[in-house]
């Protein structure tokens, strides 16, 4: 299968589109890894890259309001709608959007760039006047960014309701390899402020190409307001998902504002563990939830509902079947996932240990959050829209509660302090002078998760009544003890060769981690194959159409 190919055909399965989907998110996540070793090994957990992640709320809070226009969950089943009924009616309603958007974007982006100084003092109180200089700079360079990506999303809308999946599934790599390109080339010439410039990039690359696959379509946009086409319905479909994603980042925006005041590089070990934790749900989460979606708002339009809870339920048992396992072998295999990451140049030993105890508290929100990215837009297919903002709106004030009840109670109780740093096993002389108040923060955006989590599907239970409960409590059963058997294993093969592999370099770090990981992979696909797992079946029958010319009998119809 050559790339072009992929340019143009589109793909026959949920399954096949997501593994698409998730190996360019494999390549990107391994350039993301290289991206914050690089800033880890050039800055440590220092306040300059406390600089840098601060400097991004503002952008991305922008990014989220843009979703009013934007949003793939409100645009691609209204462009479906409108294609159904004419591709003209399509076509003029894209071309409004993306008229509308640019010229909204420019009015908002000017009034932020002028108000930025204002702003960021009260976002990061714990920094000092020239490190708000700093990241308002920094912030007026990002604010390019989400025009870029916003133009980036509505063309990805059109690509995706076509099914042609490859340009959107590269576009990220793009993102990152021109960040990379800020901190390798751009920082050296132009300081910190090169980093922001390689975000630009990046975001400018992140569109720039899906263009060919746009002009393959025939969809290219022309600068023209269509009234007949109805382009401000979006407002009122992704009115509520863009509030949530908004609730999203002002959560993180108060969490970072929260980490300012807890001690130098809070802001930095939070979003460097956040990285690694997210990368497991990009990879399935995000991809399995990518590829569903149109077929799933397909079939709400065509009012085949049995078949719709099908699809969701057979995407969900997939992303349990991978987020379950990969969460119990990243608690097992943390502290050598941030070692090889993070472990090198700058960054001490004091900031290892406290992203290892980090990403081991983001590392349950991996199911849940998997669950949301796929439960939101269930609910997007369906039109009902408002319920997701609810949801999301009682886990943003679980985070908040949480964040600021833990940060209070860890600094004023020594007991709780030393129990929760023997929890969470951080190996640190003195903890009583050490900054381990920000723990609770991914603590907090964990059980935040799990709230919306919760509250989403006990709504699609009430939906589909006994049905997708019972497939999907048998999955879970069955999952978890393929989990379990995994992670045993490799936690028993990391302690037999831990005197083999002292981890004292990088290279007995990676053959430690590697030699178990072989171990607690092998174990899983033996017993993966033993217990003749569904999921594991249709994965692999999806894998053998894919890559060969054989026609193989899948285990259940997918619909794409």
């Amino acid at each position: 299968m050559t790339p072009s190919r992929f340019f143009k055909t589109e793909l026959a399965g949920v399954h096949q589109t997501a593994l698409l989907l998730a190996l360019t998110s494999v390549v990107n996540g391994i350039l993301g890894l290289l991206r914050d070793r690089f800033l880890a090994a050039e800055f440590g957990a220092s306040r300059s890259l406390d600089i840098y992640y601060a400097a991004f709320r503002i952008p991305d809070i922008l990014f989220s309001l843009s979703l009013f226009f934007i949003a793939s969950t409100a645009f691609i089943p209204l462009f479906i709608a409108r294609e159904e009924e004419s591709p003209k009616k399509a076509q003029e309603f894209f071309d409004s959007l993306v008229t509308i958007f640019v010229g909204s974007m420019i009015v908002v982006i000017g009034i932020a760039y002028i108000y930025m100084p204002h702003i960021i003092p009260l976002m990061v109180p714990g920094f000092s006047a020239d490190e708000v200089a700093t990241t308002v700079a920094l912030s007026r360079i990002m604010l390019f960014s989400p025009l870029f990506l916003g133009l980036s999303s509505l063309i990805s809308g059109v690509i995706q309701s076509s099914k042609r999946f490859f340009a959107y599934a590269v576009a990220p790599i793009f993102y990152n390899l021109g960040i990379i390109v800020g901190v390798v080339a751009f920082l050296p010439e132009w300081g910190i402020e090169g980093l922001a410039y390689g975000v630009v990039l990046g975001a400018a690359l992140h569109m720039i190409v899906q263009v060919p696959t746009l002009l393959l379509i025939r969809a290219f946009p022309r600068p023209r307001i269509k009234l007949e086409a109805r382009p401000f319905d979006i407002i009122s479909y992704s009115f509520p998902r863009a509030c949530a994603l908004s609730l999203n980042q002002v959560s993180h925006l108060v969490l970072t504002a929260i980490a300012s005041t807890l001690g130098v590089g809070a802001i930095a070990i939070f979003n460097l563990s956040h990285n690694l934790f997210a990368l497991p749900l990009t990879i399935i989460g995000l991809s399995y939830s990518i590829a569903a979606f149109p077929t799933m708002t397909e079939l709400v339009l065509k009012d085949e509902k049995d078949l719709f809870f099908r699809q969701f339920t057979n995407a969900l048992r997939h992303i349990l079947f991978w987020t379950i396992p990969i969460m119990m072998l990243f608690i097992v295999f943390r502290a050598h996932i941030v070692r090889l990451v993070l472990g090198t140049g700058a960054f001490a030993w004091l900031d290892t240990h406290l992203t290892i105890a980090s990403l081991f508290l983001f590392s349950f929100a991996i199911v849940t959050q998997s669950i949301v990215t796929l439960a939101v837009r269930a609910y997007y297919a369906l039109g009902r829209i408002r319920e997701p903002l609810w949801y999301n709106f009682a886990s943003f004030v679980v985070t908040i509660a949480a964040a600021l009840i833990g940060t209070f109670v860890l600094k004023e109780n020594m007991v709780t302090k030393q129990f929760f740093a023997w929890v969470l096993h951080i190996r640190i002389e003195d903890v009583a002078t050490a900054d381990i108040e920000f723990l609770a923060l991914p603590l907090a955006y964990t059980l935040g998760s799990l709230v919306n989590a919760v509250l989403l599907m006990r709504s699609i239970f009430r939906l589909d009544g006994k049905t997708t409960r019972r497939v999907l409590g048998i999955a879970v059963k069955r999952i978890t003890g393929l989990g379990v058997v995994m992670a045993l294993a490799g936690y028993v093969t990391l302690s037999l060769f831990a005197d083999t592999f002292p981890l004292e370099t990088t290279l007995a770090v990676f053959v430690h981690a590697f030699l178990a990981g072989v171990v607690s992979l092998a174990v899983g696909i033996v017993l993966a194959e033993r217990m003749e797992m569904p999921e594991y079946q249709e994965i692999k029958a999806a894998l053998i159409t894919r890559f060969s010319r054989r026609e193989v009998l899948q285990p259940e119809t997918e619909h794409l």
